[in-house]
């Protein structure tokens, strides 16, 4: 099962099984698909999606960066959701390189740097 979190702030934890939203502390929702990995928000901060592991230093550093640049994103763990390995695996050339960020736009990066994905995002 994936986990639903926005960074900054106003982080959240949910478990998600299919459609599921979590509120944040803000009154937003953040909405995630499982079977598409996307995410929304009623706002435009959940901006980006991060596929990590747990023991990714990269994902570690860049979780550090976004949250420290209040860049709200969702991340899910791709050795706890098949769907999000397999992802990874179609954006990456069949390999399973974590940190991979999908923007809301559908386009993807493998282990961006904080500058990238503000460049991005038009930050």
């Amino acid at each position: 099962m994936p986990t639903i979190m926005s960074g900054g702030a106003d982080t959240i934890r949910a478990r998600a099984h299919g459609w599921k939203d979590a509120r944040r502390l803000d009154g937003t929702t953040v909405v995630m698909d499982v079977l598409n990995a996307c995410v929304t928000t009623t706002e435009n901060s959940a901006a980006l999606t991060m596929y990590s592991t747990t023991w990714c230093g990269y994902c570690r550093r860049l979780k550090t960066q976004l949250d420290e640049a209040g860049i709200t994103y969702a991340e899910i763990d791709i050795e706890q959701d098949p769907t999000a390995a397999e992802f990874v695996g179609s954006v990456n050339g069949g390999n399973h390189v974590v940190p991979t960020v999908k923007y809301a736009d559908g386009s993807t990066a493998t282990n961006p740097s904080l500058v990238e994905v503000k460049k991005a995002l038009s930050l």
